[in-house]
């Protein structure tokens, strides 16, 4: 998939993502805290949304890092391999990210 095309698929999700978060996080009816976020994390829904909007900021961050580095001139091997850091990076951040939204149970 073309680095644009990955940029407007993940920038169309973030919208959808962001207004769920804005909504349920940031403008609820009742007063939020760190006990109705544990509550909220027992949902397997919960985590999966949280997931996907992980994935999508992240999808989105890198391949317009990658655009970056890549438009100004050719392509290099530096660039390659800050590219492919980027790539790691990326990927270790989603697995650090995924395991730490698992981790959270809710108190027994």
């Amino acid at each position: 998939m073309r680095t644009f095309q990955m940029q407007r698929i993940s920038a169309i999700m973030l919208l959808v993502f962001l207004t769920i978060h804005m909504i349920v996080v940031h403008y609820p009816p009742f007063h939020i805290d760190f006990n109705q976020i544990i509550i909220r994390m027992a949902n397997p829904v919960w985590k999966a949304i949280d997931i996907a909007f992980l994935f999508f900021v992240l999808m989105h961050a890198l391949a317009g890092s990658y655009a970056v580095l890549t438009d100004v001139e050719r392509f290099s091997r530096a660039k390659r391999y800050l590219a492919g850091a980027a790539i790691v990076i990326g990927l270790f951040a989603f697995y650090y990210g995924t395991k730490t939204i698992l981790a959270f149970q809710p108190p027994v």
